[in-house]
């Protein structure tokens, strides 16, 4: 039998996905200032896919609705065009502390980020319409549906929404439970799905990644 086409349980894709694109100091500190914190960030691989994302747009103009420790607005921004600006929405003023410390050891000039403080679902209607290249929601996962309708808004078109941990460790997939936040995932996933405007996919990267461009005709 072809190596190629035979894996052994030996072998942990997960890891393997993950160790392929090492991460740097920077990334470590942030992902130790978040675990301090007590948020928890995004996973390597899912990182890397964000960096790839926002470089696939040449992104000038993205929305991250969790700032966490900075982890993934670092990606974000190491993915971005030189003079775009990361607009990241989050509740907690000691997380933007982090995450301007973490962009800031990345060498990343102060313009370059909008820290906003706030709920998102206040903050985003104030956003400009079709001003944005990529948006990221990576927090309250109950508000995942409020987000998906107010963020599409927010793209032009081509651009692409994100929201990370759908699968939730592969609970979505079992209907049996009913969690209220596994019901809010399986309704974003569904009108992503359904939403003529979108063509979506679902990335099984980290927890899972579902993604979805605004179609351009």
């Amino acid at each position: 039998m072809n190596s190629e086409t035979h894996i052994t349980g030996s072998v942990d894709l997960g890891e393997f996905l993950e160790a392929y694109l090492p991460e740097d100091e920077v990334l470590a500190g942030a992902r130790l200032r978040a675990e301090r914190l007590g948020c928890l960030p995004v996973s390597g691989a899912t990182g890397s896919t964000l960096s790839f994302l926002a470089a696939g747009l040449q992104a000038r103009a993205v929305v991250e609705i969790g700032t966490g420790a900075g982890v993934s607005g670092l990606y974000l921004l190491r993915g971005m065009a030189s003079d775009g600006v990361l607009t990241s929405i989050d509740l907690e003023p000691e997380f933007h502390r982090s995450a301007r410390a973490a962009f800031s050891d990345a060498g990343f000039a102060a313009g370059r980020m909008r820290l906003i403080i706030g709920r998102a679902l206040d903050v985003l209607p104030r956003l400009t319409a079709g001003g944005y290249d990529l948006v990221f929601a990576d927090a309250g996962r109950l508000e995942y549906p409020h987000y998906y309708e107010q963020s599409v808004d927010l793209l032009r078109p081509g651009g692409v929404i994100a929201f990370h941990n759908v699968l939730a460790a592969g609970r979505i997939a079992d209907p049996s439970r009913r969690e209220p936040e596994l019901l809010a995932l399986r309704e974003v996933a569904r009108a992503v799905r359904d939403d003529p405007r979108l063509v979506p996919t679902l990335l099984p990267v980290g927890s899972g990644l579902l993604v979805a461009a605004v179609a351009t005709s």
